[in-house]
Parts: C-alpha cells; structure tokens; sequence
C-alpha cells in the first residue's frame, strides 16, 4: 500500500521513520499519541481522492489532520486499528479571491493567519480569530466548528462558510464551493461536513464569507466582582454600542496571576486586584479615537450605576496587543489540570461558575479554579488544578457535566468530541440524536474509514 501511495504524492511525502512521523501521532495537550502505518501528504485535492481511494480499498482507516492544534484528540489516530494519517498541510493555496462578492476560496491546508492576511490586504475581515491561528489551518477549524474570540458578532466557524469540496470516503469528491448567499435547492450538505471532525469526509477547501475590515477599534480591560456583573455589563454595552462589541472575554483573578508567574515580562493592566475581568472589543467604521471615546462613556455610565469597579482603555494597537496577548497566554499558564470547554445559555454563565464553585472545592478542597473564555456567547473554558488533580478527571468531570446538563448547557462548545469526550456524549444527547447521527455515519461512511473512535 506504501508503494502505490509514493506513486500518488511521491516519495518524500510518505513519512513513515519514527522521528518524522511523531509530531503527527501525538495531539498538543500530549494526552494521545498512537501508531500509524505511515503519514501521506498529499498536495491537491486529486491526490487526496486517490489516497482515500487506495486505503478504502485496503480497508484501512484514514485520519484527517490540519495543524493538530485541537484540544480533543480528534486529529491523531486511537491506535485500535491500521490507519493512515492524511496531513493537508501542503495545500495551502488561496484559490481565489472575490471581492465584490465578498468571498474567498481556500484550500484545507491554508493557515488561519494567511487566510486573515489574505482578507485584510483586500481590505476585508475573516473574522475567525484564536489564540493557535498562527499553525492551526482552515480545514481543521471548520471540520471542528472552532469559536474563539469573534463569535459573539460574526458567529462560529460553520457561520463564516458558504460552499465547500470534500472528498468522500470512498474516494469520490464533492464540488460544492459556490460562493451563494441563497441557494434553496434541497439539503445543505456543506452543514453535514462542518464541525463533523473529519468522521464523513476530508473537507479540502472553503468558500469562505468576508466581511467589511472596521477602520476603527477599541479594547478596554474591565475590573468587576463577579462573572455576574460581567453579564450585567455585556447588556450595558449592547444597549449602548449594539454589535460593534466583537469580543467579550471573561478572565478570574487566578487566570491573570497564572498568566504573570508564567510570563513574568507581562504587566497587571490595573493598579488594584479584582475577583474578575472581561477583555472587551468593539470595531466600526470611522476612527478609532471616536469609537474609544463611546466606549469609554458607556463605562463610565456602568461605573456610575455600580456595574464595574475599574476599567483601563488602550490608547494604542500595541496597548490593546498587551492585554489580548494576557488572554492568549492563559491556557499555556496553566497547561496541566482537568480542562472543560463548555456553554450555558449566557444568562446562566454566572449560575454554572459559582454553583461549580461551590461544587469542586467541595469535592476537593486543595482545588485551584482557572475560569475563562467567551462569557459573550456562553462559553466558559473551565479547568480545575493542581496537576495532581488530573487523576480524577473522572469525578471531577462529574461534578462539571452535570452542572451544565442542569442548565441545559453542552459539555463541548467549540474543541469537539474527539476521543476525550466521544464515550460521555452518550450520556446528554437524546437517544434519537445519536440515532440520527450514526444514520448520517452509516450513510457517508459506510465502513468506518473516515477518522474511526472519533465523535460516536
């Protein structure tokens, strides 16, 4: 099977000696890490289809991988039975770029910082913004439906897409890149692909939607008491600047302290300690000297009403730089502990961090809480410490899970399912949810082939 796979993409992209495969077959947390026969990187979509061709014929299982950057083990293979991993990272050609349709055509493999550069030098915004956009690529992050900090004005990853190609697991591709706005005829099956984590086929490329690039923006950090009053505030700034607030982001006290142990160059963004803090962004038209003024006197006004203890605006990209780069670094501060990346309804962010409080510290009480992430659309990355901890992942998980079931949350709001939450899905989604998943499954993946042990 090598053989005729060299034949495909040549010699040199058949990686199969130990030191060349082993950053394909570990995931970034380094919770997961399997054999596979080898790694193909295959450089176009044809080539794609005869690879997935060649192991269907062998029966052998297929592991779609961008810049395995995911949290979930989705992306690296479980080692259960012969896989092959399929790494897209060689194509990463822009197709096209329309500009009075606003769109543009990407291949999988297109790193999501090129494909923002890309935008942005046409005078345009792809909005998908996170804290790995320099490695990870495109087609993972709409295979896994990624969030990040963006979501709360333009959406999730499967909102920013408008046609797709994939190829299926028999080898077939699909042509489905139509830049289309509307198209109301039948099924959207670019939705069965996006967020599906490679388990019915390998997208590999993307009629992306672009969005007007705002000429101004101001970013402000926000002292407050509590992950109450920062739902308090998001309303207030809502009903003051409506959707030119873009991003919304929750940070404790221990998260910032994590943040300054570990990068000890970085500097507290206000003089006094707070329980809590967002990192909140608007943009618009017009300049940026403006937008700050409005945001300012919104704060002010939330400030006068008792709704924020203290707040400091950037005066500068490289101010407002500083305090995204102390969101940035969180997760890296505080690499070790039980990591949960869930979401309630955003009035209920409040209800799930302080009934976990309670909670966990009950259960455990040496329990080091790091919570943070998109208060703004109701997700919460929610991750218990000290390291030692990690060997009751199962307990605490627990106590987690079913504090976002009871407030009709979802334990997986944008890493996917993976293998580290493919057993407890069972657990929330309705018997005939699942039903009609595996339908899906049964359907476009018949034998199993499409990145197996992931999802269901």
């Amino acid at each position: 099977m090598k053989d005729a796979l060299r034949e495909i993409v040549g010699k040199s992209n058949v990686l199969t000696s130990p030191e060349d495969t082993a950053p394909y077959l570990t995931d970034w947390r380094r919770q997961y890490s399997a054999g596979a026969e080898c790694v193909v990187r295959p450089g176009s979509t044809e080539e794609v289809a005869r690879v997935v061709a060649v192991c269907a014929r062998e029966a052998v299982a297929i592991v779609p991988q961008g810049g395995n950057t995911g949290l979930s083990g989705g992306s690296v293979p479980t080692g259960a039975r012969r896989e092959v991993v399929v790494s897209l990272g060689r194509m990463n050609r822009i197709r096209a770029l329309d500009v009075l349709n606003d769109t543009l055509t990407a291949e999988a493999g297109c790193v999501l910082a090129a494909v923002q550069r890309a935008a942005d030098e046409a005078g345009r915004l792809f909005p998908l913004s996170l804290a790995a956009e320099g490695s990870c690529q495109i087609g993972g992050n709409l295979s896994t439906n990624a969030g990040g900090v963006n979501v709360l004005r333009y959406g999730a990853a499967r909102e920013q897409v408008l046609g797709l190609e994939v190829v299926l697991s028999d080898g077939r591709v699909w042509n489905g890149l139509r830049g289309l706005r509307k198209d109301n005829t039948g099924y959207d099956l670019k939705q069965l692909f996006l967020g599906a984590e490679g388990t019915l086929g390998i997208i590999t490329a993307a009629v992306l939607r672009l969005h007007p690039k705002p000429s101004a923006a101001a970013t402000a950090w926000v002292g407050l008491a509590s992950p109450r009053a920062a739902v308090e505030l998001l309303a207030s700034l809502h009903g003051r600047l409506g959707d030119r607030v873009s991003a919304f982001e929750l940070v404790s006290r221990d998260c910032l302290d994590a943040v300054l142990t570990h990068s000890p160059q970085t500097r507290d963004p206000l003089a006094n300690p707070h329980p809590w803090y967002v990192l909140a962004e608007a943009a618009d038209s017009g300049s940026s000297d403006a937008l700050r003024l409005r945001l300012e006197e919104a704060l002010a006004e939330c400030a006068a009403r008792g709704g924020l203890a203290d707040a400091a605006i950037a005066q500068s990209g490289e101010q407002s730089r500083a305090l995204w780069r102390i969101r940035e670094s969180i997760p890296e501060a505080q690499f070790t502990n039980v990591k949960h990346d869930v979401s309630v309804p955003v009035s209920k962010t409040p209800e799930l961090i302080e009934q976990l409080g309670k909670s966990v510290k009950s259960r455990f009480p040496g329990a080091q809480i790091y919570a943070f992430g998109h208060v703004g659309d109701g997700n919460i990355h929610y991750n218990v410490g000290p390291p030692a901890l990690v060997g009751e992942r199962a307990a605490v998980n627990r106590i987690v899970y079913d504090a976002v079931a009871a407030l009709g949350g979802s334990i997986s709001a944008e890493h996917g399912l993976g293998q580290l939450k493919r057993e407890e899905i069972a657990r929330h989604k309705d018997p005939l949810e699942l039903e009609l998943m595996r339908a899906l499954k049964q359907a476009l993946d018949p034998r199993g082939l499409m990145n197996p042990g992931k999802v269901l």
